[in-house]
């Protein structure tokens, strides 16, 4: 793996703080990056995401969706019960888990929904109007000329 120096980054520039911190996280060489539970991230329009969670074995109370710090934080607590039961073979995991996503700015989640084994998030963007791109008109300003002064030229 490359390690790759930020420092000129964090010299060069002024206000990309986040940008850098999500650089380091993502360049760090963390070999135990957790793979429970599979998941799907979908753009299903210019504007709106969906995160899609395989939740098999867990019910709507089992899980919990919030926002915190900047971050979507999913999480999940093992069902109670399973204890009495004897299982020959268990391939199916319920064990539990929390699962973070860095949330750009202006993202916010606009609903979540369970059904069949499967949680789906869905985030919009919402830029606000003062950081979306505008227009600005050019106005041409003709300088009119006193009428009661003679260009010097003129008079020659």
């Amino acid at each position: 793996m490359r390690n790759f120096d930020l420092a000129p980054l964090y010299r060069a520039t002024v206000g990309f703080d986040q940008i850098a911190d999500m650089m380091d996280r993502v360049l760090t060489s963390d070999v135990a990056q957790p793979t429970y539970p599979p998941y799907n991230i979908e753009k299903t329009a210019d504007d709106a995401y969906r995160i899609s969670i395989a939740v098999a074995g867990f019910a709507e109370s089992d899980l919990s969706v919030e926002v915190r710090d900047g971050a979507l934080i999913v999480s999940a607590r093992k069902p109670e019960g399973d204890a009495e039961r004897t299982y020959l073979h268990r391939g199916i995991a319920t064990r539990a888990f929390e699962r973070r996503f860095a949330l750009a700015d202006h993202v916010r989640v606009t609903g979540a929904s369970h059904a069949d084994g499967m949680l789906n998030i869905d985030l919009a963007r919402e830029v606000p109007e003062a950081l979306k791109p505008r227009r600005i008109a050019i106005e041409s300003k003709v300088v009119e000329q006193d009428k009661d002064v003679v260009d010097a030229k003129a008079v020659n």
